[in-house]
């Protein structure tokens, strides 16, 4: 179609209204032939940004922003009762879910009529807009499904359409998995890179088909929509909010600023720019914007006159819509559309202003997030093992926790600070419900289970559940005492989540007093696993026992006086004189159970360690490993210089290096800044120590390490395990100084001989892995304005590059950025402080301070990634099951015991004993539901190709994941469990795509009820509601102990 031309009149068919009641036709519907506009009512809820969730929804803290949710719901309910052509779509269930439990039951019975009608239309549906480059997909799918399974539950209801308007860059995961998976026929959004929305604009390909995963093909397939203006509010002077500079439509004769005419003009100018850039005589307006419709009427009134007199005037035509209403129209042109493959990272809003900084902004609450997923995974597993309780904490506060977090203005780090405090607080009350939930659960599970005296109302396990939780300015040590029972005897059991800096009470006990400790080792993953255990103890006469009273290895180390500080500061003892060791032992336990280990003492120092201190100048280089894999460090410097894994014979040059980004403070003439969102490098510095570069080497049984102090500000650890071929780097950064006037970002780089020829790999949010190219886009000609913050991207598993020959991995354990700034070289950014703020709405620097007793410092990081390297071809399985092992490490329990006591069951699987799920699986949902069904996810961990033997068609025994029960019945689900999958895919739309773009590829087939066998095609995630016999689960937890 050409472009659309109007000759402009002055409204000859307006009507000219005097000062009475008047009715405007707002029923119009679609006209053939003409230019239709599509008014799509709308108001955008952040969930938390510059005031918190809580303030939002009240409308307290106005004077950083007059937002209250509240009113805008008030508002909207009698305002689309007024006129039943009038519409409107919802989206944060998060709030609309606090309105909702507020409500009467006469208010109740209105909203559902409206949305019977199709008048009030959710979409989307998760607890909020879920961010889309520093999120996990485990996460994404778990608030989506809280989101659907409440509208599902009130309303009958599943939505149909994506709506991710304001997330920064949108991923590929995002369009196949929480697009195509969960039902939507279409998804809609703003933010694109200003060139590509330029190229896309000229061609008319705002509007394509998505294919957002190789491995899935055309069945990955969603008709998607960029909004033209690159954001999501009305076209100018079309903002209808009480007090906004927009004209309202005055169009009373007997009043003076009668405007119908203009008004009139200003709409079909403004559609006719949008149709000249849009495929098909259909466009969409999105009305609305952050925090509207506070008065609803006025927005209605003002698009009921618009309808009516544009309708009237007849070059265009107007009516109420909603996204899946337009999107049925465009489906019903029979056309065919162009292919999009690939996702929509970086994103840049106009030169020099690449939003590639918050990839990282805001480290530790990232950590904190990544945690607690994990840990959500692994709660839900032992809720399920004993039942979930109708009273007494449960994982519903992490549940819901986890969910707000994973807001774009959330986990993405552009919050203001006090809402990163309050988003931490929520976490840590989610947390410590959970806790007490797990403690529950393995205070159950390791108890004698096979009688009923078990669990007597006359016995009582009685735990203290300790939690430490610092965030920002702030720390929190909160004692919860839970009573419930389970055995005879009393523990005290513990749970230690400052591990990271060397703090768990639980552990730094006296044993020299008849004193033990049992450490209860929690596996989630659906295999038999081992892994290394670490814990502080306060001395170094401890050994270890298994659950047999077999004595296994162990090594004491000293605790770097780096991890010290932060663990006196973070506690509160500044001038601590405990000598703290670290006790390492390694940890073999089945999948989907635990494994008891007892530390007690020798009464004697361990002697199986050795250490030295390395000052460089001397002769020999160092070399550390005592397994496959050694790194060798230059004697001429102390640097790494070498990685040679013996079995695989990789044997490559590796350096690695702290660097910073000098953060752009912007000037008079370009005042774009680096800032929570923006990434504006200005210069690239290295940190160097002061001298030679000294480190402490330390060898044991079970790896070996190395101490180094890169900076007064960044300490080091490098390990190397015997059993294992790949590198741990344990880091800490900060404070970072900020005395010179400048921000800065820093980066470790690791640099290697391969040829990577300017290409390298990065996940999508922990999913697929796509191929990056420095410097290149697929879609249009990269005009290069900023060569490093315009090659960054978001990293939640890891990034790899290859040559030939080798391949180089790193992995990291949260959100970060990173990429290939030269061939050979991977980097990843650990830390931002910054002293501007970069004009894009959080109105604050990037500055994040810890304060204590009345000193206040910039924040300290504390962290690791992983380095590993093989033939090319071979690196995904460690990726995948390593990567695995990182978002669900081992779930761990203290209880301190008298020298004569052990627990009664010292080790337990929830699954078939025999049974060990496929290395390419894992159960990333196994959760009781309140009705006592069960969800179950599995999910497989490759692509198509990605490995020789692992990328294939996997069966799963589900008989065997429930060993002692019956499945009575099982039901495939969409991937957000609010609809039958076969359902699902018999009303999803199939659109016609340009070209080749329909590739089929095989899915698993529909489950036999009788043989219970599930079948997983590379990267499919499979949904099932399943329903067990009506025995309670606990005996299942009987039977499997005893």
């Amino acid at each position: 179609m050409g472009l659309w031309v109007f000759s402009w009149i002055v409204c000859a068919l307006c009507v000219l209204v005097e000062g009475k009641y008047m009715v405007y036709n707002t029923s119009q519907g679609i006209v053939p032939g003409k230019i239709n506009v599509h008014l799509v009512p709308h108001s955008h809820d952040d969930v938390g940004w510059l005031k918190t969730v809580d303030q939002y929804y009240v409308g307290l803290n106005n004077s950083i922003q007059g937002a209250c949710v509240q009113n805008v719901l008030d508002s909207l309910i009698p305002a689309l009762l007024a006129d039943k052509s009038r519409k409107f779509v919802y989206v944060e269930m998060a709030f609309f879910q606090r309105w909702w439990n507020d409500q009467s039951d006469d208010t109740r019975s209105i909203v559902r009529m409206l949305v019977n009608t199709g008048q009030l239309e959710f979409i989307n549906g998760g607890m909020c807009m879920h961010d889309e480059a520093a999120v996990h997909y485990i996460d994404m799918i778990d608030q989506t499904t809280l989101g659907h399974r409440f509208l599902k539950e009130e309303f009958s209801v599943t939505p149909r359409i994506g709506w991710q308007i304001d997330p920064f860059g949108h991923s590929a995961v995002q369009a196949y998995l929480l697009g195509a998976e969960v039902g939507f026929d279409a998804l809609y959004f703003a933010r694109i890179d200003y060139q590509d929305r330029a190229k896309r604009k000229n061609e008319k390909k705002l509007e394509v088909i998505w294919q957002g995963s190789k491995s899935l093909g055309s069945s990955s397939q969603i008709f998607t929509g960029a909004f033209h203006a690159g954001n999501y509010e009305p076209p100018d002077t079309f903002n209808f909010e009480v007090n906004e500079q927009s004209p309202v439509v005055q169009d009373n004769i007997n009043l003076f600023d009668y405007n119908v005419h203009e008004r009139v003009n200003d709409f079909v100018a403004a559609a006719i720019f949008q149709a000249n850039v849009t495929r098909s005589n259909h466009v969409m307006w999105t009305m609305g914007t952050d925090f509207k419709y506070q008065y609803a009427n006025s927005w209605f009134r003002n698009m009921d006159k618009l309808i009516h007199y544009v309708n009237l005037d007849g070059r265009v035509n107007a009516l109420y819509s909603t996204p899946s209403f337009y999107t049925d129209t465009k489906y019903a042109l029979n056309e065919s559309w162009p292919l999009k493959t690939d996702d929509f990272f970086p994103y840049a809003d106009r030169i020099n202003a690449y939003w590639t900084g918050y990839f990282t902004s805001r480290p530790a609450l990232k950590r904190f997030v990544r945690v607690m997923s994990g840990y959500y995974l692994a709660a839900r597993q032992l809720e399920f093992f004993v039942g979930r309780k109708t009273s007494g904490p449960t994982t519903d506060s992490l549940a819901d926790a986890m969910a707000i977090l994973q807001h774009h203005d959330a986990v993405s780090g552009t919050e203001q600070q006090h809402v990163a405090n309050d988003y931490a607080k929520r976490l840590f009350i989610g947390y410590k419900e959970s806790a007490a939930a797990v403690e529950a659960s393995l205070g159950l599970l390791t108890q004698t289970a096979s009688s009923s005296e078990s669990r007597s109302p006359n016995t009582k396990f009685e735990q203290q559940l300790h939690i430490s939780f610092h965030f920002t300015s702030r720390i929190k040590i909160i004692n919860f005492i839970v009573l419930y029972y389970a055995a005879d005897a009393i523990f005290r059991c513990t749970q230690c989540p400052l591990l990271n800096i060397s703090y768990c009470p639980a552990t730094e006990v006296d044993l020299s007093k008849g004193k033990k400790i049992a450490v209860v080792v929690y596996n989630p993953l659906g295999w038999k696993r081992t892994e290394v255990v670490r814990i502080p103890v306060i001395n170094e006469n401890a050994k270890v026992r298994d659950s047999v009273g077999n004595v296994i290895p162990v090594q004491v180390l000293p605790i770097f006086d780096a991890w010290l500080s932060q663990r006196n500061a973070y506690t509160g003892k500044l001038n601590s004189a405990t000598p703290l060791y670290s006790l390492s032992f390694t940890a073999t336990v089945p999948a989907l159970g635990f494994n008891t280990y007892y530390i007690i003492s020798t009464g004697s120092a361990s002697t199986n360690t050795i250490n030295y201190k390395f000052e460089g100048n001397q002769e020999g280089d160092i070399a550390i490993g005592s397994g496959n894999l050694n790194l060798v460090y230059s004697q001429k410097d102390g640097k790494l210089a070498r990685y040679i894994n013996s079995q695989s014979k990789v044997n490559i040059s590796l350096a690695q290096s702290y660097s910073y980004y000098a953060g752009f403070n912007g000037t008079v003439k370009d005042t774009q800044a680096s800032g929570a969102y923006i990434f504006r490098p200005n210069g690239t510095y290295p940190i160097e120590p002061d001298g030679k570069v000294p480190l402490t080497v330390f060898r044991g049984p079970i790896f070996d390490e190395v101490h180094q102090k890169i900076s007064s500000w960044i300490y080091q650890i490098t390990r190397v395990y015997k059993d294992f071929d790949h590198a741990e780097v344990e880091f800490a950064v900060g404070p970072i100084p900020i005395n010179d006037g400048f921000g800065k970002e820093v980066i470790s780089q690791i640099k290697t001989d391969i040829e990577s020829s300017k290409t390298f790999y990065t996940d999508s949010n922990g999913r697929d892995f796509l191929k990056r190219v420095r410097d290149y886009r697929t879609d249009w000609d990269l005009e290069v304005n900023q060569p490093i913050a315009g090659n960054y991207y978001p990293i939640n598993l890891g990034l790899y590059i290859k040559d030939e020959k080798t391949e180089l991995s790193v992995l990291v354990d949260r959100s970060v950025g990173g990429s290939s700034i030269l061939d050979g070289e991977l980097e990843i950014m650990l830390h931002r402080r910054l002293l501007h703020d970069d004009g894009k709405g959080v109105a604050e620097a990037l500055n994040e301070e810890v304060c204590f007793h009345g000193n206040c410092s910039g924040l300290t990081v504390v962290g690791k990634y992983y380095i590993r390297s093989d033939p090319v071809g071979e690196g995904s399985k460690w990726r995948r099951s390593f990567g695995q092992e990182i978002y669900s490490p081992f779930l761990l329990t203290f209880a301190v015991l008298e020298e004569s006591e052990s627990f009664p069951v010292a080790t337990f699987s929830g699954i078939d004993s025999s049974y060990n799920l496929p290395d390419n699986v894992a159960i990333i949902t196994l959760q009781e539901l309140e009705n006592g069904s069960v969800l179950l996810r599995l999910a497989h961990l490759y692509e198509d190709g990605e490995d020789k033997h692992l990328s294939t068609k996997v069966n799963i025994e589900l008989q065997k994941l429930f060993p002692t029960k019956k499945i009575k019945s099982i039901k495939e689900m969409s991937l957000s469990a609010n609809q039958e999958r076969a359902q699902m895919e018999k009303k999803r739309l199939s659109w016609k795509v340009e070209g080749s773009g329909y590739i089929p590829k095989p899915r698993g087939g529909p489950v036999d009820p009788k043989n219970l066998v599930v079948e997983l095609t590379p990267m499919e995630i499979r949904t099932f509601i399943i329903n067990l016999d009506s025995n309670h689960m606990l005996d299942q937890v009987e039977a499997l102990v005893s």
